[in-house]
């Protein structure tokens, strides 16, 4: 279900699916949504929610997987991946694709007032608190901590906002 604010803006070259198995997208109030962004939903049930003055910008990639939660006047770069689902591949016996995905590591969740830096990917997991920064190309999996600022391949804090 499509739950889309008339006071959003969304670009014609937006590409937001629809779920076949009861997914929610919420796109809030004043959020802008880019060319090229793609909402999906895939590799689970979970809902994506983009709260109020957020933007995602173009060539972002959001799997709803086991839900995405993305907080108030968050920013996210230019081709960002949230994939909040994980491909099953332990048994070398049948195809990856005939093992489905799985079990949910939570989801994702970006606090309030967070930027998500161009390339990053963020994970299953991933509990980016209110107030962080991702730098670009980071690779996000597990808790950050509020105000933190964070990079790298895995993501580590290399500082804080003050």
């Amino acid at each position: 279900m499509l739950v889309i604010s008339p006071r959003a803006r969304i670009s014609k070259l937006a590409d937001i699916e629809d779920s076949v198995q009861g997914s929610r997208i919420v796109i809030e109030d004043d959020v802008f949504i880019d060319a090229f962004v793609k909402i999906k939903p895939a590799g689970g049930v979970g809902d994506v929610v983009i709260g109020a003055g957020s933007y995602v910008n173009a060539g972002t990639v959001i799997y709803s997987g086991n839900g995405v939660t993305i907080g108030k006047n968050v920013l996210i770069a230019a081709n960002v991946t949230l994939a909040a689902t994980n491909h099953e591949y332990r048994s070398k016996d049948q195809l990856i694709v005939k093992q489905r995905f799985l079990p949910s590591k939570g989801g994702i969740t970006i606090g309030d007032d967070s930027w998500i830096g161009a390339g990053a990917v963020v994970l299953d997991g991933a509990q980016i608190g209110t107030g962080c920064v991702l730098g670009a190309l980071s690779l996000a999996r597990g808790q950050f901590e509020p105000w933190g600022v964070y990079a790298g391949n895995p993501a580590k804090l290399i500082g804080a906002r003050t």
